[in-house]
């Protein structure tokens, strides 16, 4: 039988995927820092000379393993729309950014900046609204705290954006970078994405992805 919500919720979880990717190729090309996971991702593409499409695959798989192995019910079909697209959708938009956009002035990665970060809420308030399964990188930290109860899954996931940030500039070291790029993968964009994106989520989360999921007719 042909379930509507089901084809929206696939949709919404795609386009959140698709959209967030392109904002981390935005978020690259402001070179003001990027995610925390993609802190992590950032120092690993540094020193293993594979596509980051491919290293973004690999690193999500491990993650996935941890996650089949100690609580699957976190794990869905957007799960594997996050493993098997970011990656590949991110490089490609930013090889095609970066021809486009050489050498960008501080006014103009600062634009890139704001944009990245409204457009990775607005893919995340679909992502999230459509509930079909978290990334292999967020189940992390729900079940040391809802499965293993170590703590609070708000302080959990302070703790693993911190640990992906302090390897992801380790490894940025390790691989002949200087102190110089550190704000690159690390900086203020990191910390915005970090601990200020919630209201913003929400915001489209209420005017724009749950509208979209129910159907205006259903708002109250």
């Amino acid at each position: 039988m042909f379930n509507r919500q089901l084809v929206k919720r696939i949709f919404m979880s795609l386009f959140g995927v698709l959209t967030g990717a392109v904002s981390v190729a935005i978020f690259k090309v402001a070179a003001f820092g990027v995610d925390p996971f993609q802190s992590f991702m950032a120092g690993l593409d540094f020193i293993v000379p594979i596509n980051f499409g491919t290293l973004y695959v690999i690193a999500n798989a491990v993650l996935l393993l941890f996650a089949l192995i100690f609580d699957r019910h976190y794990i869905g079909i957007a799960t594997f729309i996050n493993l098997f697209l970011l990656g590949y959708v991110t490089q490609f938009t930013y090889d095609l950014l970066i021809k486009i956009i050489v050498d960008p002035a501080i006014w103009l990665r600062i634009i890139c900046l704001i944009v990245g970060i409204v457009i990775i809420c607005f893919g995340s308030a679909f992502y999230i609204t459509a509930d079909l399964g978290v990334s292999t990188y967020d189940a992390v930290a729900l079940i040391m705290a809802n499965t293993w109860k170590l703590w609070k899954f708000k302080y959990i996931r302070i703790i693993t954006d911190l640990v992906c940030v302090i390897i992801g500039c380790g490894l940025y070291l390790l691989g002949g970078g200087s102190w110089v790029g550190i704000p690159a993968i690390a900086g203020i964009g990191t910390i915005i994405t970090a601990f200020f994106m919630g209201p913003l989520i929400e915001f489209f989360n209420v005017h724009c992805a749950r509208p979209f999921l129910n159907g205006k007719n259903n708002q109250k």
